[in-house]
């Protein structure tokens, strides 16, 4: 990326994600071009176009074996209320388990079952869903027993009808929960009638090394959102679900009970659809797999260098470095920045350095940022 003083920087954000593909990619910005002189909106619902109905198609074929719909928003965070609705839908019970430290969006919706910060539900208390819960995250093995005995817990609630978690915590500090933690969290919902809604906003679409992060565990959620990488950097997300789930969104007599004048805008949905010709025909995932283990090697290579760091953990190119404060861990950020690095916070105290390059980062430049940051470290020792 370059600035608009002529500096060069290598983006290791990816713009929070959104450009996994990168920035500008040709597929993608020649699907935008042409199909903006076909078609540039339609009447949503009503009257659907071409591109998004080949894109719902596409999406649902993205969770195996099963028949899947598919609910369209711009946002992830349109995407988590789609799901958080059609749980109340389904299930009839309002009440939703969420985790300290997740990140699902800042609408009203998501906002009541966001854990990553208080502060951000507080201003708004007094006009969000009371019937939200929150258990932690598990950061390792030993506190996974505690974690599910309080889900456990919870879910003996008849209230609650939905859990909603990342597979891997992103903004709130890139955590990788134990292995057992998805497949034993499934596990708890089957048993209470409780839908699973996998947040994928972040995760999702090769980010971990997979097409979704789920997949590793071989747990399959009932609704997966995602968003972020989808279109390629146009806003466009989805909710994903099982058919007997969305089935209950057929129960409304009434008009379209969730819909957008936007959801599914034609330039959004061609570019989408490129954007999963890309991930697909490039075998990024793939890519990030690899790319992203040899990095994180690398990166740990450097904790027992520098005392600094407490913690290098990740799946793919989803990757934390933990500094030991959130004061080290931003001044690291901005000497990154001064070296022609462009990174953001994780954690609610800013002490993990998050890393989602594009996923087409090139191997010399993954090498370059880790010396970069080898004497980053040092100099803030």
């Amino acid at each position: 990326m370059r600035d608009a003083d002529g500096n060069v920087y290598v983006d290791l954000s990816a713009g929070f994600g959104a450009a996994s593909v990168g920035h500008a990619h040709p597929r993608v910005t020649a699907a935008i071009a042409e199909q903006s002189t076909r078609l540039v909106h339609a009447l949503g619902d009503l009257h659907p176009s071409d591109v998004k109905i080949q894109l719902l198609s596409r999406l649902a074929g993205l969770l195996p074996n099963t028949e899947a719909r598919v609910m369209l928003g711009l946002s992830g965070s349109d995407a988590v209320e789609a799901a958080l609705k059609t749980a109340l839908l389904c299930t009839r019970r309002p009440g939703v388990l969420a985790f300290e430290g997740g990140y699902h969006g800042l609408s009203h919706g998501p906002l009541a079952a966001c854990g990553y910060s208080a502060a951000f539900r507080e201003p708004f208390a007094a006009q969000l869903n009371p019937h939200v819960s929150f258990v932690p995250y598990p950061y390792d093995p030993a506190q996974l027993r505690a974690v599910l005995a309080a889900v456990s817990g919870k879910l003996r609630d008849a209230e609650i009808g939905a859990v909603l978690v990342e597979p891997l915590l992103g903004r709130g500090g890139v955590v990788v929960p134990p292995s057992g933690f998805l497949p034993e969290l499934s596990e708890l919902c089957r048993r209470h009638d409780a839908l699973l809604i996998a947040d994928e906003v972040m995760t999702g679409l090769g980010r971990t090394g997979r097409m979704f992060a789920f997949e590793a565990s071989g747990v399959q959620p009932d609704l997966v959102c995602v968003g972020k990488a989808l279109g390629g950097g146009m806003p466009v997300s989805a909710c994903i679900g099982r058919s007997s789930v969305m089935e209950a969104w057929r129960q409304s007599s009434a008009e379209a009970l969730h819909t957008g004048t936007f959801f599914g805008q034609p330039l959004a949905a061609a570019a989408a659809l490129a954007t999963l010709d890309v991930l697909a025909e490039e075998r990024l995932a793939e890519r990030a797999l690899q790319l992203g283990g040899q990095l994180i090697e690398r990166l740990q290579a450097l904790r027992t260098k520098h005392r600094c760091t407490r913690d290098v953990r990740g799946q793919g190119l989803l990757i934390g470095i933990e500094l030991d404060s959130g004061a080290r861990g931003l001044s690291c950020m901005q000497a990154l920045l001064e070296r022609g690095y462009i990174t953001v916070p994780a954690a609610n105290d800013a002490r993990v350095v998050s890393l989602t390059p594009p996923l087409c980062i090139t191997q010399p430049q993954l090498d370059a940022f880790a010396s970069a940051l080898d004497a980053t470290l040092g100099a803030l020792a």
